[in-house]
């Protein structure tokens, strides 16, 4: 219990830049001279940090100085909601939110920069195509004989259009966002039949239960928590499960809908194929905000375009142990790879999280592919490597 308070008062704490963004509010268009005040201190310790964010290298103070004083017209979120995760953790990764569909563009000097990197050349002048799923079947199981993946995963975020993202969202918004979501995933059938479960009353043990079995996000992330994104906890969150345990949809935890494939294993087209099903399932009920050249809408930049990312639980005992060589193969093959709870984690048992990094630029069917031959890649250089 004690523990429990703690991390409240310090989710709080990491939250405040977000919060008093929030309540701040002066008159619509104008930026409150106490949240301009926390962004000039803010911005200064940033600059003067030693962080390597993709924030503080683009949020240079020329661009500072040009966006600082900007809204955007339907939601009036202003540079702070954007930054203020990324000035609160100087070892952030990018360090960069969005708190309303609308941010992409009005703050598009700050964005574009940042997007390019992380997306590996996506330009401001590239435009995501058009969706094209394909077919799962195309790929074949990477790891029949069970030697090296633990378990695969394919899961894209949606935001549900006329709604702003985290930090903009009011406790009625979370409420009503969690009725229109529970109502499209609870009227699923066949294999995708299942129940929701709200995070508010939820029996503890079950919750705890739940997160040890990798299928239910907790609060606890300092970087969402000061980007705005634990506001109202647990309002509105909540998780959808199907009978057989391999499908379910996040409602509210980072963006408002996380749709999720998984099962053990590495067949990665199967695991494709049933969260395509499900996302085209859903977006017959609900509208999905999908802009024209960035593809689908999320909350961090790191997820737009597809948003989707496919990845594997996989042990590489012998490439593990040349860490510099496992960097160069990952970035040939435009992978990502993390802990084995995901980012900020640490690997257990030797099992890493290995994903896409690319998510822009390139159609679902092509991003699958991409991380299907980066993972078949890694796997025959394993082999190689325990034969030498």
């Amino acid at each position: 219990m004690l523990l429990h308070l703690k991390l409240r008062l310090e989710l709080q704490l990491l939250g405040r830049c977000a919060q008093l963004v929030i309540n701040r509010h002066a008159s619509k268009g104008n930026v409150d001279k106490e949240v301009m005040e926390q962004m000039e201190k803010g911005y200064k310790k940033l600059a003067e940090s030693k962080s390597k964010s993709l924030l503080k290298k683009h949020l240079t103070k020329e661009i500072f100085e040009k966006l600082k004083t900007k809204t955007t017209p339907s939601f009036n979120s202003t540079l702070l909601h954007c930054i203020s995760s990324g000035m609160c953790n100087h070892d952030s990764g990018v360090g960069l939110y969005a708190p309303d569909p609308e941010a992409y563009k009005v703050f598009a000097d700050l964005f574009d920069p940042v997007i390019e990197e992380y997306h590996k050349c996506f330009k401001k002048t590239d435009k995501q195509p058009a969706t094209a799923f394909g077919k799962g079947a195309d790929f074949e199981n990477l790891d029949p004989d069970g030697h090296f993946i633990v378990s695969t995963r394919v899961r894209c975020g949606r935001a549900v259009k006329g709604y702003p993202f985290n930090p903009c969202l009011t406790e009625a918004d979370y409420m009503e966002l969690e009725s229109k979501i529970c109502g499209a995933v609870t009227s699923l059938t066949g294999e995708y039949k299942g129940k929701y479960m709200p995070l508010t009353g939820m029996d503890k043990c079950i919750q705890e239960q739940l997160i040890e079995d990798h299928y239910l996000f907790k609060e606890g992330d300092r970087f969402l928590a000061s980007a705005g994104a634990s506001r109202y906890w647990p309002t509105g969150r909540g998780i959808f499960l199907n009978s057989a345990k391999n499908f379910l949809v996040w409602c509210n935890e980072e963006d408002h809908i996380r749709i999720i494939s998984m099962e053990k294993g590495g067949d990665l087209g199967k695991v494709y194929d049933r969260m395509v099903g499900g996302v085209e399932a859903l977006g017959k009920q609900l509208q999905f905000n999908r802009d024209e050249r960035l593809g689908f809408l999320t909350f961090c930049p790191t997820n737009l375009g597809t948003s989707i990312r496919a990845s594997v639980h996989i042990k590489l005992p012998n490439l593990m142990c040349d860490p510099d060589e496992m960097k160069k193969l990952a970035d040939k093959y435009r992978l990502q790879i993390r802990g084995t709870s995901g980012e900020h984690s640490e690997a257990k048992g030797g099992v890493h999280d290995i994903s896409n990094q690319r998510r822009m630029g390139l159609t679902e069917y092509e991003i699958i592919k991409e991380m299907h031959d980066g993972i078949k890649g890694l796997i025959e250089a394993e082999c190689k490597a325990k034969s030498a």
